[in-house]
């Protein structure tokens, strides 16, 4: 095993998600994934190998960290280092994140108005809920109402919905007239 790897463990705020932060990049740039069922070790070895975890219902990649999210009756004292032992075994064999048969989800249509959007997504939101191992991703915007997909562990996270109405709905409100409101699918 490489002795040079290095990875440790930080509390989000959804008590059902850890973040497990790698000393290396794990996706490019600002590509993220998001797995809530396991994919095919062709799509995300790294996915595939998490999910074989009983208790795994979710996986987070983007940067240089990994989000799981477990059941609710699953203790993460059980679950832990197997985690661990999963992340580090397919990362020393030369897995990835992401595989060959990966495919990011399309962004839609670019209005002046939607880039407006995601420039505050992109320069102010996603970095800060990436800090708590979730992501923010467009999904579109819509009568006046921005649509997000809340990943990691901002899915299902207690604090989600004052995140998205206190935090992001205010700010993109804020800066973008034309936004009315935002909604989580």
């Amino acid at each position: 095993m490489d002795l040079g790897f290095r990875m440790h463990a930080e509390r989000t705020p959804n008590p059902n998600s850890i973040k497990w932060v790698l000393g290396s990049a794990i996706v490019d740039g600002s590509a993220s994934a998001f797995f809530e069922t396991a994919p095919d070790a062709s799509v995300s070895p790294l996915a595939a190998r998490l999910f074989a975890i009983d208790g795994v219902v979710g996986v987070f990649f983007a940067s240089n960290f990994v989000t799981v999210t477990k059941r609710d009756d699953v203790e993460w004292t059980d679950i832990a280092q197997a985690v661990v032992d999963s992340v580090k075994g397919c990362l020393a064999e030369g897995g990835s994140a992401l595989g060959p048969d990966w495919v990011a989800p399309e962004q839609s249509e670019e209005g002046e108005v939607v880039g407006r959007i995601l420039r505050i997504l992109e320069e102010e939101v996603r970095p800060a809920v990436a800090m708590d191992g979730g992501d923010i991703v467009f999904a579109g915007f819509r009568d006046g109402i921005v649509e997000l997909y809340m990943q990691g562990s901002c899915s299902g996270c207690p604090s989600s919905t004052a995140t998205l109405k206190h935090g992001i709905e205010a700010r993109l409100r804020d800066e973008v007239p034309e936004v009315q409101g935002v909604v989580a699918l």
